[in-house]
């Protein structure tokens, strides 16, 4: 007879067993060696000035950037991006994401666990995709963990915009913070020396532990969340090839400057060999200094000058995001691994003008009028690359002065559906349940793979 402990494990921290396994085995079959990398723009990036110009909108709109002809006959960027312009070919704009959540967080629970709440939350109420796949596609002997947070997408100020909600603690990212750039760059508690593997497993008993835990936290999911822990530490701890595949001095010089020797440059480096490591699911936000003033995208005139901060910022993003993809192409990773490159939303395309909050990188001295432009899910842009999709073209439309979707309007919920399905994961007939023991979908609401970006893997 099943103990009421073990029944409450496998009923209430996620799906209902049948539909776990299921799930899982569907899954690990369908997307064997398959990984999505998802860059996160934070504050949210601006179409018109990046990825979708449009050159014959008036003054109030139109972006100081010239377009620039690509490898793509038809296909047009803005001037700050010549690397991506090269290698076109190489990945695919939806220009026609849309959605309804108008405030950082609520955009951002949006597109990262499909919540369909316009309204702005203190935390998520579902849990994030990237720890639902976790969950999905866990396994016990991996030396990794499966799914890493290299700078994670965890935050936005005092909001938080992912979580595990139900599924329990353990399947959160193993968080990479610090500057892999740094010459004192590491990643602590990888790998240990054998002989220091021996004292720490003669010396701790887990299983013990765990033994000592009050049976009563069970219904909160986190005797599974301490099974994972304690299964994901003694890896981590043990695993030499963990070790090397944090080690960015095995890279060359060569490699290491093509991505740019500073912190988004081997951010990125580091998914990329993380991936071939093995790992599935790995979120890289590109923020801090490296955006200006206020550390993010988001472009209020109140924030930055938002022409020069693009100016500042684009560069080393421009190199990083292509260094990226055509490394996976020429490592033969491009069926395999699926690169996503997006933030909560756009820009308002009308270019507002009001005081600086204060001088800085970007930022005209407090109380100068500078330019800016605020939040806009109505009409934005994500870039897609490698998965075995079609690239080198454009999905969906904005208007002619980029305000709304147009053509082939793209949903959050259908952006989630394309990575869950890249991943081998059948979000639109699966659920789990919550705390209480009621099914729920995997997804909030309805969500479609995007046709184009499903991928011949």
């Amino acid at each position: 007879m099943m103990k009421r402990r073990e029944f409450m494990r496998l009923g209430l921290a996620g799906l209902s067993l049948p539909g776990m396994l299921r799930l899982r085995a569907e899954a690990k079959e369908k997307a064997k060696g398959r990984a999505v990398i998802l860059v996160w723009l934070r504050g949210g990036c601006s179409h018109l000035d990046t990825f979708d110009p449009k050159p014959n909108a008036s003054s109030e709109y139109r972006s100081p950037y010239k377009p620039i002809s690509t490898n793509v006959p038809g296909l047009q960027l803005t001037e700050l991006l010549p690397r991506h312009a090269k290698i076109a070919d190489k990945f695919t704009l939806l220009r026609s994401m849309v959605h309804t959540g108008g405030g950082h967080p609520a955009g951002s629970l949006q597109m990262l666990t499909g919540d369909t709440d316009a309204a702005d939350k203190r935390k998520p109420i579902h849990p994030d995709w990237m720890s639902l796949a976790n969950y999905l596609k866990r396994s016990p002997n991996r030396a990794l963990p499966n799914y890493i947070g290299v700078n994670p997408v965890t935050r936005y100020d005092s909001f938080t915009i992912t979580g595990q909600g139900h599924l329990g603690s353990g399947y959160g990212p193993f968080s990479v913070s610090g500057d892999p750039n740094a010459p004192n760059f590491e990643v602590p508690n990888i790998g240990l020396k054998p002989a220091t593997v021996d004292r720490l497993r003669s010396r701790l008993s887990l299983k013990d532990q765990l033994d000592r835990l009050d049976r009563a936290a069970d219904h909160t999911g986190s005797m599974d969340a301490f099974d994972t822990y304690e299964s994901q530490a003694m890896q981590l701890l043990t695993s030499a090839s963990a070790r090397r595949a944090f080690d960015l001095s095995r890279e060359s010089d060569r490699t290491r400057d093509r991505y740019g020797r500073n912190r988004w440059g081997q951010q990125l480096l580091l998914a990329r060999r993380l991936v071939e490591s093995g790992v599935e699911i790995i979120t890289s936000e590109l923020s801090g200094p490296l955006c200006g003033r206020v550390s993010n995208w988001d472009d209020h005139a109140v924030n930055h000058h938002i022409f020069d901060a693009l100016k500042f910022r684009m560069p080393t993003y421009d190199q990083a995001v292509t260094a990226l993809v055509e490394d996976i192409h020429e490592r033969g990773l491009d069926k395999q691994v699926l690169v996503c490159v997006s933030g909560e939303f756009g820009r308002t395309p009308r270019i507002s003008r009001v005081a600086s909050s204060g001088g800085g990188v970007a930022s005209g001295a407090k109380g100068t009028v500078q330019p800016g432009r605020d939040h806009w899910p109505r009409a934005f842009t994500n870039l897609w690359a490698g998965g075995g999709i079609e690239t080198g073209g454009i999905i969906g439309s904005s208007d002619k002065r980029g305000e709304d979707s147009i053509t082939r309007r793209t949903g959050a919920r259908d952006f989630m559906a394309t990575l869950y399905h890249h991943l081998g994961i059948d979000a639109a007939n699966g659920f789990m349940k919550d705390f209480q023991g009621n099914p729920v979908p995997i997804m909030p609401a309805p969500g479609k793979p995007v046709p184009e970006l499903m991928g011949k893997a």
